[in-house]
């Protein structure tokens, strides 16, 4: 772990604050802030998951969607994200595939674990690959 600067430590208390938020509005306890190279705030959000009733409501993944369409791929790799939690495996694919150059997070998975353990998920049967030749037409665009 990096050595957080003061301007760190002021946005990931609002990140915080913001997990605060959408506790006590009946969502998850995560929010998340994305922060460009500046240290001026571009965009926040808050878990929205049980409000919208949608699975994928997280607020790292509303900033990395945000961020793919409304920043440029530079200004994107300079930027930082804020977050409450070390983001889940869906989150952190987006932001990756989002160009953001930076995340700095309050809780590890493990902590978060810890504080509030979760049900196992099911697991899923994946099969594959297959059908290789007519699935590489649409990919190659034969």
């Amino acid at each position: 772990m990096s050595v957080l600067t003061e301007t760190d430590e002021r946005h990931l208390r609002r990140a915080v604050a913001l997990a605060t938020a959408a506790r006590d509005a009946g969502d998850g306890p995560f929010g998340s802030l994305l922060v460009d190279a500046d240290g001026r705030v571009l965009a926040e959000e808050v878990n929205t998951e049980r409000t919208d009733d949608d699975i994928t409501a997280h607020p790292e993944l509303k900033l990395a969607r945000w961020a793919a369409r409304n920043l440029a791929p530079d200004a994107a790799g300079a930027a930082t994200m804020y977050t409450s939690c070390q983001p889940c495996g869906m989150c952190a694919t987006a932001i990756e595939r989002s160009g953001l150059g930076r995340v700095v997070y309050a809780l590890s998975t493990e902590q978060l674990a810890q504080l509030r353990p979760m049900p196992p998920y099911a697991p899923v049967a994946y099969a594959g690959p297959a059908l290789l030749a007519e699935a590489r037409v649409p990919v190659e665009g034969a």
